[in-house]
């Protein structure tokens, strides 16, 4: 199974080969143009998406049938008859989570359950599946765990397998219940929309962030619940993730050779070389100028 961009603006794409036949993809796009994914997949697999931000739509048949998803849906697809390729067309700023896997491989999770998954009864293995259901907060929670990574590389894909797992059971569970018991913080899904708005909101100030007060005031959640909810979700406190996020978009405007180091600092809220020099190494390990030179 292979996939390639069919434009090639910059963006994340990273594919995690969890086990055979089993797999977990990030298609991140960045830019404010439309993104293309062409990937071969085979009739071996089922397919889960999670858009978790933006809309897509999957083509199929050479364009002659779609499927949209919309921000904060998934869709599963499942049809044992023939190929379904990924003919993926993404909308700006959007960001897309799959998970594709062996039917072998999920009979085997599920074979004890076959009556209670619609499409693994008896009478319906060798028939297709197409379904789109609501993303539910304790969902959000882990996807945005995957999306942040942020341990060892040692442990990636034992960590990974673990969030698939759990996102799979919470897909098939009742969603009141996997709500519940995951966080009760999180039964509410304003309390989650804020704090990804809390999150838009210091990434678009990230050169002048707010503090943790005047952000937990501006999206109307307490203090605690805006410092326990964002680390719930997002992996890490508030201004460790928008550390992570200020170098990375500052090693990517390094990468287009546009900008000096004083420039790019100024950009990502750094009032002096030597300080966004020193933030920079304790990220990657190396100085913008060596980065630089390294990329030559």
């Amino acid at each position: 199974m292979e996939f390639q961009l069919k434009n090639n603006a910059p963006g994340i794409l990273e594919e995690t080969k969890i086990e055979d036949g089993f797999h977990i993809l990030t298609f991140q796009n960045k830019t404010l143009d439309n993104q293309r994914i062409i990937r071969d997949i085979n009739s071996n697999y089922i397919q889960f998406h999670f858009s978790l931000k933006g809309n897509m739509q999957f083509n199929f048949n050479n364009g002659s049938y779609t499927l949209p998803l919309q921000e904060n849906k998934s869709l599963l697809l499942y049809n044992p008859q023939r190929d379904l390729p990924m003919n993926l067309e993404m909308e700006k700023k959007s960001l897309l989570i799959s998970i594709l896997i062996s039917i072998k491989k999920f009979h085997s999770l599920f074979s004890k359950e076959a009556d209670y998954i619609p499409f693994l009864g008896e009478g319906n293995r060798d028939k297709k599946y197409y379904t789109d259901a609501d993303i539910h907060p304790s969902m959000v929670v882990v996807l945005n765990q995957i999306v942040n990574y942020n341990l060892h590389k040692s442990i990636k894909l034992l960590y990974f397998k673990g969030k698939a797992y759990e996102l799979l059971s919470l897909y098939f569970n009742k969603p009141e219940d996997a709500d519940i018991e995951q966080c009760p913080f999180l039964v509410d899904e304003e309390n989650v929309l804020k704090i990804k708005k809390a999150k838009e909101i210091i990434i678009s100030k990230m050169a002048e962030p707010p503090t943790l007060q005047e952000l937990s005031k501006e999206i109307g959640l307490p203090l605690n619940k805006l410092k326990d909810g964002f680390k719930q979700i997002y992996g890490e406190p508030v201004y460790a993730f928008l550390f992570d996020y200020k170098m990375e978009v500052a090693r990517q405007l390094l990468a287009s050779g546009a900008h000096n180091v004083n420039e790019v600092g100024l950009k990502v809220g750094y009032s002096t070389a030597s300080h966004f020099i020193a933030a920079f190494k304790k990220k990657f390990g190396t100085t913008p100028k060596k980065y630089v030179m390294n990329l030559s």
